[in-house]
C-alpha cells in the first residue's frame, strides 16, 4: 500500500515522538507506512500526492486565530504551506484528517470562524454524534456518545454551510465536521489516551495552556478519564484509504 502522510508541527522532540507512536498505534500502521514531515522543521517540499492514500495533520501550538503580529516566522510559512497544500487536496477530494490543529487549518481554509469562544482546557469531555456522524463511514463502531481528550485555545463557531457537522460537545459544538466526501478535521484528539495527555502535560506545561503550577493535578485528573472509542476513527480512515 501506499504511505500515509503526517504533517506535524511539534517542536518539542518528546511530544513529537509520542504523537507519531500513537498514530501508529491506533490507526494500525508500521513504520514504513507513515511518512511523517516535521513542518517547523524545514520548508514543506513538493508532495506528489498520487504516492501516499491520505494526509494527516496533527495538532500543533500553532494557534491559527491569533493576530499575525503573534505568529513567529515559521508558524507564518507553516500556514503559508498548509493553505496552497490544502487547495490541491480540497479541489482533489483527497482523503485528509486533521486533528485539533485541523479544525483551525482546514476551517479557515473552508471559510469557518475560528476564534477562542469555545477553547477548552486540557483534559476529558463527552463527544456526541449527530445524527449525519452516526451515518458517517468514518465513525463507524462508535457509540452516540463517548470520551475524549482535548486541549485547545481557538475552535470553530461558526462552520461554512458546505460543512457537515458530524459530532458536538458542551463546551464546544464543534468538534468534528466534514468537507465534501474524504476531508475531516477533528477538535477533540483521536490519537491521545491517558497516559499521552500526561506527557503532553508535562511538556507543555510552560506554552501558556494552563498555569504550570496546575500540571500535576491535570496530569492527576487526566488518569481519571479511559479514552478508547476516539482511536477507531484512526483505525477506520487507514482501512478506508489505504490504496
Amino acid at each position: 500500500m501506499k504511505p500515509f502522510l503526517l504533517l506535524a508541527s511539534r517542536a518539542e522532540d518528546g511530544a513529537a515522538e509520542d504523537e507519531y507512536r500513537a498514530y501508529l498505534r491506533y490507526a494500525g500502521l508500521a513504520a514504513e507506512q507513515l511518512h511523517r514531515i516535521r513542518m517547523e522543521a524545514a520548508p514543506l517540499p513538493e508532495l506528489d500526492l498520487t504516492q501516499y492514500s491520505g494526509v494527516i495533520v496533527g495538532g500543533s501550538p500553532y494557534t491559527s486565530s491569533d493576530p499575525p503580529g503573534l505568529k513567529s516566522a515559521a508558524q507564518h510559512r507553516v500556514e503559508r504551506e498548509l493553505a496552497a497544500l490544502l487547495d490541491r487536496i480540497v479541489a482533489e477530494d483527497f482523503p485528509f484528517l486533521g486533528a485539533c490543529y485541523g479544525v483551525g487549518t482546514l476551517g479557515l481554509h473552508q471559510g469557518a470562524v475560528i476564534d477562542r469562544t469555545y477553547g477548552e482546557g486540557l483534559g476529558g469531555v463527552t463527544i456526541s454524534l449527530t445524527p449525519e456522524g452516526m451515518q458517517d463511514p468514518l465513525l463507524k463502531g462508535m457509540p452516540e456518545h463517548f470520551t475524549a481528550f482535548t486541549g485547545h485555545k481557538e475552535a470553530c463557531t461558526v462552520l461554512p454551510a458546505h460543512a457537515v457537522l458530524l459530532a458536538s460537545s458542551a463546551a464546544c459544538p464543534v468538534q468534528m465536521f466534514r468537507i465534501k466526501s474524504n476531508l475531516y478535521a477533528t477538535q477533540f484528539h483521536p490519537e491521545l489516551d491517558a497516559e499521552g495527555l500526561v506527557t503532553r502535560i508535562d511538556i507543555y506545561r510552560h506554552a501558556g495552556y494552563f498555569p504550570p503550577e496546575s500540571a500535576e493535578m491535570l496530569m492527576e485528573n487526566a488518569r481519571t478519564f479511559s479514552a478508547t472509542e476516539p482511536m477507531k476513527i484512526l483505525r477506520n480512515f487507514a482501512e478506508r484509504y489505504a490504496s
